[in-house]
């Protein structure tokens, strides 16, 4: 499950292990954060009429380099 992960998150996965959690932490701590950017990069939100029409669990906390892959996966659509 982490390498899965890892394809989405890895800057985090790698920052993680690097700072010695477990595979298991490694993993709580950035498998939300992969689900909701994946479908973020996958364009599943790229014509939402307003942030209203968000599925609940579309937002997570993240940090400005990953919503910049984001927007440029948005830009290059």
């Amino acid at each position: 499950h982490c390498l899965a992960v890892r394809a989405v998150c890895r800057r985090d996965i790698d920052c993680d292990r690097r700072s010695g959690h477990s595979w298991k932490i490694t993993l709580l701590r950035n498998y939300w954060k992969s689900k909701v950017k994946q479908e973020w990069l996958s364009g599943k939100y790229s014509n939402i009429p307003s942030q209203h029409s968000l599925p609940e669990k579309s937002m997570y906390p993240m940090d400005a380099d990953t919503w910049g892959e984001i927007l440029e996966a948005e830009l290059e659509r």
